[in-house]
């Protein structure tokens, strides 16, 4: 069977299926969810409305290909085959797939495209990464005592992914659980599911047995939640939103699950005046204007040296101007449509949240005319760090520029949020570099560039941003359980057995 159903004659929707131990079928409850393509503003596909049922069809799915299918005495080298397969098959179809993402998210095709065609090193590296996962023999103290660790993979994950880059997520979430032996019920936003039931095909394709890769479509508080309750999910991986990270972490505690989550952001990007400021300016509007600012490490809160803040913020509103907004399957399109109505009109009710505490409007500011679901790049300047805007996510184009005097108040301001995912330094000077770096408390700081990602590092943030780590050596750990193991080589009985040795 395909992801794709057949559909009645008069549906012009595309139909699609669960995927659940290796076949498409359909939701239990027999109930399907529209999903609008954000710039046509029309229903362009169907997915499942999934609930405990499927979820529970899912999870045993998933629990059996770990205890009696081909999956569970397979060795390590022969997983990384399979997902080297995996990276082949989405190479060849990455431009169907970042079609696919873009009628359902609308984020502009060269990112997806670009997104899509970076993707398979995911799997390529992970596929590499599985059988060199190697325990180690400890140099014991005790007499007669062989010791050594190993590895083993948590149990069954259940993967939560967000609908700003649903595909990316499966790769970072996915490629690591696999390479360790996991197997997985992902459960993507219900409003893109569309790409990653099309992805779950080619997994079985490149060999992978039933039951390893699964796919429950549906709301959060139904499909989502019964996947976090769930008792034979032994790990949890989530992005989105702090406040809904909170809930999940919650709910896993309560049956011991292990948690991972990539939650938000209001990262500081901050220019000193000695900074090539053509090469800053670029990186301030990449970091929030690109993707449509829906992204969790947008460079919201641009802090500006004083000495230079107007220059920079004429270039700013400058470029700003001359952002193209429109289709996103035009290559020269810049800023497409919000990626759904609620974003849409939480980011709305920011800008007016923004002008109610005093900040200064200077460029956008509302609905943009390409569209139902344009937002105009917007940007704000007098900004002062207390104010909504520079504390809360806004997850769309919408700047705040915030002036600083010295070194210690941009650490303190860069600092003083909730988040701490991200954070962007621009600067000459190699040791001021340095002091930053060391000073801000988040997972990732880049310097003289920002938004770069790649396979080998690893990415997650500090505080409210979550906890663990995607991407990079550090990806795979999160997916293991390290046993201890103890051999007496001696033949001897012990001594006082009521005494520890």
């Amino acid at each position: 069977m395909t992801a794709r159903g057949a559909a009645a004659a008069e549906q012009e929707a595309v139909l699609y299926r669960h995927y659940i131990d290796g076949n498409y079928v359909d939701p239990a409850g027999g109930a399907w969810l529209d999903s609008v393509d954000p710039y046509r503003n029309e229903v362009w596909a169907r997915v499942p409305r999934g609930g405990a049922e499927d979820v529970d069809r899912a999870v045993a799915a998933a629990k059996r290909a770990m205890t009696t299918g081909p999956w569970a005495g397979m060795s390590a080298s022969a997983r990384g085959k399979i997902l080297r397969r995996i990276g082949d098959l989405v190479a060849e179809n990455a431009e169907r797939l970042a079609a696919i993402e873009v009628r359902d998210n609308g984020k502009l095709l060269t990112e997806m495209l670009g997104q899509l065609r970076y993707h398979p090193e995911w799997w390529y590296y992970f596929a590499g990464l599985a059988d060199k996962i190697e325990g180690g023999v400890v140099p014991i103290d005790k007499p007669d005592h062989f010791a050594f660790t190993d590895h083993e993979p948590v149990g069954v994950v259940g993967a939560l992914t967000a609908w700003n880059s649903p595909l990316l997520f499966i790769a970072w979430k996915c490629a690591p659980a696999l390479a360790a032996g996991c197997s997985v019920v992902v459960k993507p936003s219900e409003f893109t599911s569309a790409s990653t039931l099309e992805f779950a095909a080619l997994t079985r394709e490149a060999g992978l047995p039933d039951g390893v890769f699964n796919v429950v479509a549906g709301l959060g508080q139904e499909a989502g939640a019964a996947l976090v309750e769930h008792p034979d999910v032994a790990k949890i991986t989530f992005t989105g939103s702090d406040a809904t990270g909170k809930r999940i972490y919650e709910t896993a505690a309560r049956s011991m699950k292990r948690v991972s989550l990539e939650l938000g952001g209001k990262s500081p990007n901050i220019i000193f005046a000695d900074a090539n400021l053509d090469a800053a300016a670029a990186g301030a509007v990449s970091g929030i204007f690109a993707a449509t600012g829906q992204t969790c490490i947008a460079g919201s809160r641009l802090l500006v040296q004083n000495s230079i803040k107007e220059e920079v913020t004429e270039r700013l509103v400058a470029m700003a101007r001359t952002a193209r907004i429109g289709d996103p399957m035009l290559p020269e399109t810049n800023i497409g449509p919000v990626t759904t109505p609620p974003q849409y009109r939480k980011i709305l009710d920011y800008i007016e949240i923004a002008k109610g505490e005093g900040a200064r409007l200077i460029a956008g500011g509302g609905p943009s005319d390409a569209g139902p679901q344009f937002v105009q790049p917007t940007i704000f300047t007098d900004v002062t760090n207390d104010m909504r805007i520079a504390q809360e996510e806004v997850f769309g184009p919408v700047l705040s520029i915030i002036g600083f005097d010295d070194e210690e108040e941009a650490i303190r301001l860069g600092n003083d949020v909730i988040y701490g995912l991200a954070a962007g330094v621009w600067t000459k000077d190699i040791g001021r570099a340095h002091r930053m770096v060391k000073a801000l408390k988040a997972g990732t700081v880049w310097v003289n560039t920002y938004r770069a990602i790649s396979y080998m590092m690893p990415f997650g943030g500090m505080k409210h941003s979550g906890l663990g780590r995607e991407s990079g050596i550090e990806a795979i750990r999160e997916y293991l359980e390290t046993k201890s193991v103890w051999i007496n080589t001696s033949d001897e009985a012990p001594g006082n057995p009521f005494v520890m040795r």
